[in-house]
């Protein structure tokens, strides 16, 4: 059961790659703003990119770390993930978790885009945060014959721009859906086997 969300974030993760095609907001915010941007160049890429990556896979990594991940803060997600557990780990393991448990999603991200098939997705008003330097942004995604799907992209901004710091599908947080099988390896194993854990699902390929 450990890790096994591909489901999960195959829904968390897409939204960010997608192109409305359904109404648009008069004016978008910053945050709504980066996310657009961020979909729209990432889906560009790919279209103008789709022979090289159909020869190599494994190109669309490079082209993940390089569009999606500077808009995504990977220390406060694991933070998250990790949980009560985070401030026993020494800086080296963090330092470790942060790597790996960045690796598994990357890994899975770019999975999901490679199966990308043209979901639409509609932007909804932004909601403020809990501070005035966090706000949520909504979003629908929609397929034929299904009800829309709520995605939302925790953002805050601590001084260089915005960043995401978990994503909720259906009320159901990336960061939670991790917490407790983090917990459960770290209780059976420690810190260094959840970090043992996270390096072999990379080397294997899975998520």
């Amino acid at each position: 059961m450990f890790l096994k969300r591909r489901h999960f974030l195959s829904l968390v993760l897409v939204p960010v790659l997608l192109v409305s095609s359904g109404s648009l907001l008069a004016e978008d915010d910053e945050a709504t703003a980066l996310v657009r941007r961020t979909a729209e160049r990432m889906l560009g890429t790919l279209e103008a990119r789709r022979a090289e990556i159909e020869h190599n896979p494994a190109l669309i990594y490079g082209l993940v770390e390089t569009i999606v991940l500077p808009h995504f803060d990977f220390e406060r997600i694991t933070q998250g993930a990790v949980g009560q557990y985070w401030r026993q780990a020494t800086p080296d393991q963090q330092r470790q978790l942060v790597d790996g448990f960045k690796q598994v999603l990357i890994r899975t991200y770019a999975r999901s885009l490679l199966s990308y098939s043209g979901q639409e997705i509609r932007y909804l008003p932004s909601k403020p945060g809990n501070r005035p330097t966090m706000v949520t942004v909504a979003t629908e995604v929609r397929e034929p014959g299904a009800a829309p799907i709520p995605v939302e992209y925790r953002m805050y901004n601590g001084g260089s721009g915005w960043k995401v710091y978990d994503v909720v599908i259906n009320n159901a947080s990336l960061v939670g859906n991790y917490r407790s099988s983090f917990a459960a390896e770290i209780r059976q194993n420690g810190i260094d086997g959840l970090i043992a854990r996270l390096s072999t699902l990379n080397q294997r390929g899975e998520e």
